[in-house]
């Protein structure tokens, strides 16, 4: 993160998490979004579609000052994928599962990348060359930037998705006066990120689901090492 820069300083492992950043905004956004998209048009609504947004092209998804977020602290967000829960024939259960796929998306992607990681890892130890060093630390930089957005944006907060499969359990007429305050509420939330009062239960949270992904990922490979 840019962040890390003036913590520690140029280093290459600085450098290769920028690099993994900037991957994760122009990549992996874009498939999170996608998800949402994609389960959204399957239940029946077809919203995004109509609206340009069944595409990994970044530039429909990228939300300026959501990338900034991840750049600088790691967390962040895209443009919110339109879905008009009327077109579902279970409207909360079609909300909830259209706001679960784009966290799922992520969190398969970071298992995906934790699995080359650990691949190349291997070629590393066996070469000691500097590409496969330089390799694996991208992959296991972009996976956890991956359980990082999948861990923020399950927070049961608006409009992050989490905020929408909580609507399965509260009752609507207080779920709906809540979201009319979503703005307020997630600029809050960015204030409280800046401020380090969320670092300690997000820090938590992401290094227990980085522990059991890591433990599958490295599975296929227990042999090597």
């Amino acid at each position: 993160m840019i962040l890390d820069l003036f913590r520690y300083g140029f280093s290459i492992e600085v450098i290769i998490s920028l690099m993994a950043s900037v991957f994760v905004v122009f990549c992996t956004l874009p498939i999170h979004e996608y998800a949402h998209a994609l389960v959204a048009t399957k239940l029946g609504d077809d919203t995004a579609r109509l609206r340009g947004r069944l595409t990994i092209a970044p530039l429909a998804h990228i939300d300026l000052l959501g990338a900034i977020m991840i750049f600088l602290v790691g967390f962040g967000y895209a443009k919110p994928v339109p879905v008009n829960p009327r077109n579902f024939k279970n409207p909360k259960a079609g909300m909830a599962l259209t706001a679960l796929a784009g966290p799922m998306a992520n969190i398969i992607m970071a298992l995906i990348f934790m699995i080359l990681a650990n691949g190349v890892n291997i070629l590393y130890f066996k070469t000691g060359a500097v590409f496969a060093y330089a390799a694996s630390t991208f992959f296991a930089s972009a996976a956890m930037i991956n359980v990082s957005l999948a861990v923020f944006n399950l927070l049961p907060i608006p409009p992050l998705d989490g905020s929408r499969i909580i609507n399965l359990i509260i009752p609507s007429k207080y779920y709906f006066k809540i979201m009319q305050y979503e703005r307020y509420i997630i600029l809050g939330v960015f204030l409280l990120i800046f401020l380090g009062v969320l670092d300690g239960p997000l820090s938590f949270l992401t290094s227990l689901v980085m522990r059991l992904i890591t433990f599958i990922a490295g599975l296929p490979f227990a042999a090597f090492y």
